[in-house]
């Protein structure tokens, strides 16, 4: 591939600043053995549009996590200045990250999703409904999960097992975001299905053991502190069922050129689409370096198939 100039969009200013850095000057180092010119660019720490307009880039790498990197507003600046990027279009990552609209697109196309109800911050305040977290647990039951709507890396999740329990977990939720959601707790085997290329190719399916039993950001990012198992541990006729849910989950979405689905496994073997990744991490404990290091691609040919996918995108 002729040599690209490359900027490597990473950090921010979200909670999830240090792991976009981490899977940014990993990206960014990659890129440059493989000749490509790439440099790192730190919203938190430049003028970002006068660093774009200076550099000049040929390509933009979106490393950013969260809020600003995956629900669409680096990419709607990007479309404004003209621009290339990796990943997904404005629209569909907006619509990805916000795990409310998610789940109802996800619903619509008939892929399985845990029953959930939304809980809306200004509702809570304005409204009275916290009268009605009751009724939530009425409509979803316990164990539930209790989650914000726009945020990464599990932040602000919480599992509840006592009715006592909701109220404090739906006022953590909301500290991420304005809205929370309850979602039915579904007990099983946790797995993420990485895609990438155009067409989406899918990647070995990754199972994930924490050793603590609770897969939350330090288990995410920890050395050591997961096990994981690629090609998951999964019957045949699981995994293609995996599988297939996570390829519906992609399209009807929308995910371009990188993105990963992470999907809960019941234990009559039924698959649950939790959400749709359009930025995954790419540091050393990522899943989807790890998936495809799986299939026998490197970091470096991983980097170089994404950059290709948005060439022609």
């Amino acid at each position: 591939m002729t040599e690209m100039r490359i900027a490597v969009i990473a950090g921010g200013r979200t909670p999830e600043r240090d792991v976009s850095l981490r899977g940014g000057h990993r990206v960014m180092t990659s890129l440059n053995a493989l000749g490509h010119d790439a440099w790192l660019l730190d919203p938190a720490d430049v003028k970002l549009v006068e660093a774009l307009r200076e550099h000049e880039p040929d390509l933009c790498w979106l490393a950013l996590h969260g809020k600003e990197g995956e629900d669409g507003t680096i990419q709607r600046l990007l479309d404004l200045l003209g621009m290339r990027y990796t990943g997904t279009s404005a629209l569909d990552c907006e619509l990805a990250f916000d795990k409310v609209l998610a789940k109802d697109l996800l619903r619509r196309a008939a892929v399985p999703t845990p029953d959930w109800v939304v809980i809306e911050g200004w509702a809570l305040r304005d409204l009275g409904a916290g009268a009605a977290l009751s009724t939530a647990l009425e409509r979803i039951g316990l164990p539930c999960v209790v989650k914000p709507s726009r945020s990464g890396s599990a932040l602000g999740v919480s599992a509840v097992e006592r009715e006592a329990d909701l109220a404090g977990a739906v006022m953590g939720a909301l500290s991420f975001s304005g809205a929370a959601i309850v979602e039915s707790m579904i007990r099983g085997t946790e797995i993420a299905a990485g895609f990438v290329g155009t067409p989406m190719d899918a990647l070995p399916l990754v199972e994930i053991v924490p050793k603590d039993g609770v897969y939350d950001y330090g288990a995410r990012y920890t050395a050591g502190a997961t096990d994981y198992y690629v090609p998951a541990r999964l019957d045949a006729d699981v995994a293609a069922s995996v599988g297939e849910g996570a390829r519906a989950a992609i399209e009807a979405l929308r995910t371009r050129s990188v993105g990963r689905v992470d999907i809960l496994v019941g234990p009559d073997g039924a698959p649950f689409v939790l959400e749709v990744n359009v930025s995954p991490g790419m540091t050393e404990t990522s899943l989807l370096p790890m998936a495809a290091l799986a299939a026998g691609i490197s970091f470096e040919q991983l980097c170089d198939n994404i950059i290709r996918s948005a060439s022609r995108g």
